[in-house]
């Protein structure tokens, strides 16, 4: 090799030495300190980039050299090419400027014309903005920079959608100080929004929505005309408005299509085209069921709240939807018009409405339990086929088994019958009752026609009437031990309600009021006497949301039997007070006049006040409330009420809200409680106490 040559070149002497080539393991040995030591290895200062170049007899080249770099000297003043808004020149240290939040700014440099949509637009940013949502600790310049991008895009949006064509957003980000302390910077960014001149609606275009009988009360509906100022928002809100008007007044197979905007910047107007399709007017027809054996076509025409030859209106049909599904029998529904008839000349055409509808699952077992430390426990459970006798006809069982109460009854009912939201009850039931006040074993028939407020439809008045036929062997409670003579009572009554409900939720209202009363005519015979009377009841109550957290509620009730004494009124049929529902803090029923024995016997006259606050908590978020409450009552001997004396209760209660109402757990103390009245009382039940 050249390095083993001893004729090689000087250059190559001067970079491997005779000794290595003597001798090349001696000189590896020295190491690196050996080769540093030896004078043959230093080498000149170069003249040219490159000395000598090895093993190349090549000259650098003489007219060839590298020069240092220079750094550039930045400019004192830098001009910017202006701004064409037609408009006169801005100067943004004189900006208009609204702080957002420590790390977002916006300005508005322009002044004239003025932003006139300005103080919603900085509302729906503030909204929108990733800044915002962006933790001050989390804000450095990288990630400020990104989201500052997707804001300035979002800027240019909003500004579109307010007819601004023309706006400019200018971006800047910086430091701002944090604190008292100059050295403390925090990243910030700034936009500058200019405006400039807000567009106008040019020419408007409907489609054919001039072919439509009632074509100017149409337009009319669509509030936008040439002249106007262009936002995308009216235009979706105003073609929401005439797609309703046109369902509302007879035009089931209208068409729109998207609306179309071309924005001319010369005339600074947008061209609006929305193609519009009305397909003619048309009224109601039949209405038709895709199963007539289970929920016919003559049925669902009584639910609809239409008739044949009215003019066709979508609420209506959607209204028609909603009923059937509450019937419970279905588990899914459409309803679609259908063309019967085309319109002819001035004369609509006619649609049917078809029904198109899943039967559910028909059989239903329910069970509750409650517990009352005066009342004990109750259970009750129910069978129900909720369509047996088609359409709507549903049979129902249940029982109770109770401390103080045992039933057996068999009930049918019609929904829907003879109008919406009607119902026939018919209700035959045997039970006995073993209380403090009486002892009863009653059998009774019952048949009520009503219309009720539902989960779905809650009524602003309900109604009821019917007829009660009872039959009942009752006696006061034993003495010490010994039994008390059974006296049997045959009842004839025709009871009457009547309910007015402003209130809000049917379950757990929180503002307006119910005010509702009751009448029953009823003749009594027992022992060969005959007695005539008349049971009334007025029931009132109101709820005020006093904020999101807390609802004041109250409630009254009285009650008066005149007409016959105290004992030619069945026991079953008196009033009496105490209980989960009625006076918290004492005994189901033992409020009220008493036997020599202390045992309530029930009264004619009845008084119930009540106060409470319904208060949520933060608990399981939000949906545990807690119920201080103050409840009164009096139950007198005479029609008349009473007011001498008056049994006072308070305590505090506990509901969890469900999807389905609040299940209550009320503890009660006695204010003023006679000498077997327990200390304290413990009511748990579904829904709120009134």
């Amino acid at each position: 090799m050249a390095a083993q040559d001893r004729d090689a070149p000087a250059n190559l002497e001067d970079l491997i030495p005779d000794s290595a080539v003597d001798n090349p393991d001696a000189w590896a040995a020295q190491g690196s300190e050996g080769a540093a030591e030896d004078p043959d290895l230093s080498a000149p200062e170069p003249e040219t980039p490159i000395d000598t170049t090895p093993g190349l007899d090549l000259p650098w080249p003489d007219d060839i050299a590298i020069e240092t770099f220079e750094p550039l000297e930045p400019e004192e003043e830098i001009e910017f090419a202006e701004l064409d808004l037609g408009q006169a020149e801005v100067a943004f240290e004189e900006a208009e400027t609204e702080r957002l939040a420590s790390n977002l700014v916006l300005g508005f440099p322009q002044t004239e014309p003025p932003f006139s949509e300005r103080g919603d637009f900085v509302e729906r940013f503030e909204a929108l903005s990733t800044i915002e949502e962006l933790e001050d600790e989390d804000a450095n310049v990288a990630q400020l920079a990104a989201r500052a991008r997707e804001d300035e895009e979002l800027l240019g949006n909003l500004l579109r959608v307010y007819g601004y064509y023309d706006g400019q957003v200018i971006r800047s980000i910086g430091a701002v100080q944090a604190g008292e302390d100059a050295a403390e910077q925090s990243p910030s960014v700034r936009f500058d929004i200019i405006p400039g001149e807000r567009y106008r609606v040019g020419s408007v275009d409907l489609g054919n929505l001039s072919a439509a009988p009632d074509a100017e009360l149409l337009r009319s509906t669509f509030e936008i005309n040439p002249g106007d100022y262009l936002q995308s928002d009216s235009i979706v809100q105003e073609q929401f408005d005439l797609d309703r008007a046109l369902g509302e007044n007879g035009y089931p197979f209208a068409a729109i299509d998207e609306p179309q905007l071309l924005i001319d910047h010369e005339r600074v107007e947008g061209d609006l085209t929305l193609a519009i399709e009305p397909n003619g007017k048309y009224v109601f027809g039949e209405v038709t069921s895709s199963d007539p054996a289970f929920l016919s076509g003559r049925h669902l025409g009584t639910i609809a709240r239409f008739e044949p030859g009215e003019t066709y209106k979508r609420s209506l049909s959607l209204d028609l939807r909603r009923a059937v599904t509450a019937t419970g029998l279905v588990s899914s529904v459409s309803v679609t018009p259908r063309e019967i008839s085309p319109p002819s000349g001035d004369q609509p055409g006619v649609v049917a409405m078809d029904v198109d509808i899943q039967r559910a699952k028909l059989r239903t077992i329910a069970g509750a339990i409650g517990y009352g430390s005066e009342e004990g426990f109750r259970v009750q459970a129910s069978w129900e086929h909720r369509n047996l006798f088609p359409p709507e006809g549903s049979l129902r069982l249940r029982g109770i088994a109770g401390t103080q109460e045992q039933l057996a009854g068999i009930t049918f009912r019609k929904n829907n019958f003879g109008g919406r939201d009607r119902v026939l009850t018919v209700d035959a039931y045997a039970n006995t009752i073993d209380s403090p006040a009486f002892e009863a074993r009653t059998v009774a028939l019952t048949g009520i026609y009503e219309r009720k407020s539902t989960l779905l439809f809650q009524k602003l008045i309900s109604w009821s009437g019917g007829l009660e036929l009872v039959a009942t062997q009752e006696r006061p409670p034993d003495i010490d031990g010994v039994a008390q003579p059974r006296q049997t009572y045959f009842v004839a009554a025709l009871p009457g309600t009547i309910l007015l409900d402003e209130t809000d939720d049917l379950l757990d209202p929180t503002r307006g009021f119910r005010l509702g009363g009751r009448l029953s005519p009823e003749a009594s015979t027992t022992n060969g006497v005959e007695s005539f009377y008349l049971r009334s009841q007025i029931d009132g109550s109101y709820y005020q949301s006093v904020s999101d957290k807390l609802v004041l509620a109250g409630r009254a009730t009285f009650g008066s039997i005149p007409g016959a004494g105290l004992l030619d009124i069945a026991p079953s049929r008196r009033f009496y007070a105490g209980g989960g529902g009625s006076v918290r803090g004492y005994g189901y029923r033992k409020i009220g006049p008493a036997d020599e024995l202390g045992e309530p016997t029930g009264g004619r006259s009845l008084v119930e006040l009540a106060v409470e606050a319904r208060i949520r908590t933060g608990f399981f978020d939000g949906a545990v409330s807690v119920v201080p409450f103050v409840d009164a009552g009096s139950v007198g001997p005479d029609p008349t009420p009473n007011f001498e004396e008056i049994k006072l209760g308070a305590g505090v209660g506990l509901r969890y809200h469900t999807g389905f109402g609040p299940i209550r757990i009320d503890v009660g103390v006695p204010l003023t409680p006679d000498e077997d009245d327990a200390p304290v009382a413990v009511y748990v039940s579904l829904g709120q106490a009134f």
